[in-house]
């Protein structure tokens, strides 16, 4: 028995969860086996724990000894019986033939160990426990691929989560050669696995393994445009590379624009679609010699809307990323015009609780455009966002209440229609502008603009 797999039985036996298992008495074999065994390995503590039985007898075991009746899964491809208590998750399959078998069908060599709870005996017949002590992320065979296409977006997961883990070059490879059976998984699962991916600290190698893969494009075919624009056109900043870029900077500037968990899966999605629509609305301006992507964003709205709509995004989190597509111009733009401040105030009373999460998209797109290096316009934008910021605390600190509503304004003679939507509107600006800032003004602005309406009616 080597050093490996004594650490294992050690933290088995120190482990009350398991220890509790190993303690009953079963009908057949417990093995503690996937992600838990290789959590230990690396000294980890796992809460969840996949157990393989070879008698399906012992789910009544398990639940007797734990109090909780197990519920059948829906999603996994394995027939999969969870079981949860107040300080543990077990997910529950039966061995089908052996357990040297059955760790030969699993998705990864370090996934493929098995932990026999009652014996202290470890099973490993792929290498599992040599490819953790190096570090490696490998598959038992290409079938592994194969019977679920989805373990390869695991595997470039595995790769963004794990530290300091690699990529097997065969399994690379068998990717990019069966790339296109990803379009069998179900779309909540690969959501589930990009969503991991986009708020890893390494996402941004993660990208660029499914970009040289291609993966990606099969997952988001409505990038593979880009790409060929960006060759087609022979851009020294691509499209689509400035993209692939800039998730180098979501973790980097995270803490800056104090944007954290599900969040900045949020940015991470609103920043790979924020560029979608630039193949559909590239031009040239011979005369100056400048490219433009006129009014790109809309039609990044529309191909984002038809990828979240395939991919099972929520309502919710959809919402907030077309608005940060919609204003992802909108920093940029108003860092080149000096004074801001008023710019700055009705941004961020339009954007509300989004504020910080654009202020990240807009230093992704700076620095992915610029490499990284800063230069006069970085510095520009950067001082901008600092304003920003600063507003933004101060309208969380202290709330602008509304100076006057629709009553007040019907009161005055306003019908219900455009116009009177149009005046609060108007005067909402102005006090966001702090051009306005008590009800009295409010009223009277309120009473020329509906004098001017008459007026205009009559003539």
């Amino acid at each position: 028995m080597n050093q490996l797999s004594r650490d294992l039985i050690e933290a088995a036996a120190e482990h009350p969860v398991l220890r509790r298992i190993a303690g009953q008495s079963f009908l057949g074999k417990v093995y503690l086996v996937g992600g838990a065994v290789r959590e230990m390995l690396l000294a980890g503590k796992p809460n969840d724990y996949d157990l393989a039985l070879t008698d399906a007898r012992d789910i009544g075991c398990l639940e007797n000894l734990f109090e909780a009746r197990s519920f059948l899964l829906g999603k996994k491809p394995i027939r999969t019986y969870r079981l949860v208590t107040s300080d543990a998750s077990l997910d529950i399959t039966i061995v089908d033939g052996t357990i040297e078998s059955d760790l030969a069908r699993r998705d990864f060599t370090m996934n493929a160990i098995a932990l026999d709870l009652k014996n202290n005996a470890v099973i490993d017949v792929v290498g599992g426990m040599d490819d953790i002590a190096r570090r490696v992320i490998r598959y038992p065979s290409q079938d592994a691929l194969v019977h679920d296409p989805l373990r390869m977006l695991k595997a470039i997961r595995h790769f963004a989560t794990l530290e300091d883990f690699t990529i097997d070059d065969s399994l690379s490879r068998s990717i990019g050669e069966l790339k296109h059976l990803i379009r069998q998984s179900a779309p909540e699962r690969i959501k589930y696995e990009m969503d991991r991916i986009i708020v890893s600290p390494l996402v941004a190698e993660a990208i660029r393994i499914l970009d040289k893969t291609n993966l990606l494009f099969e997952i988001f075919p409505e990038l593979y445009p880009l790409r060929q624009m960006d060759i087609e056109k022979g851009f020294i900043l691509e499209t689509l590379g400035h993209t692939l870029d800039g998730f180098r900077f979501l973790h980097p500037w995270k803490g800056y624009a104090g944007v954290e968990g599900h969040d900045l899966q949020t940015v991470g999605y609103a920043f790979l679609f924020h560029d979608l629509g630039k193949a559909r609305t590239y031009s040239y301006d011979t005369e100056k010699q400048v490219v433009h992507f006129f009014y790109h964003e809309r039609f990044s709205i529309e191909m984002a809307t038809e990828i979240m709509e395939r991919l099972r995004f929520s309502v919710h989190q959809a919402r907030d990323v077309l608005a940060l597509i919609e204003g992802h111009m909108r920093i940029f733009l108003i860092s080149n015009n000096e004074p801001r401040e008023k710019a700055i105030r009705r941004l961020v009373y339009k954007i509300k609780d989004l504020t910080p999460s654009l202020i990240l998209h807009t230093l992704c797109d700076m620095y992915g455009s610029s490499a990284g290096i800063d230069n006069p316009s970085t510095e520009q934008v950067r001082k901008c966002c600092d304003e920003i910021k600063a507003i933004h605390a101060e309208s969380r600190k202290t709330p602008l209440a509304p100076l006057v509503n629709g009553h007040d304004l019907i009161g005055m003679g306003f019908r219900q229609g455009p116009l009177l939507g149009a005046c609060l509107t108007e005067i909402r600006d102005k006090q966001i502008a702090k051009e306005m800032a008590t009800k009295d003004e409010a009223l009277s602005y309120a009473a020329a603009r509906l004098k001017d309406n008459e007026v205009r009616e009559t003539s």
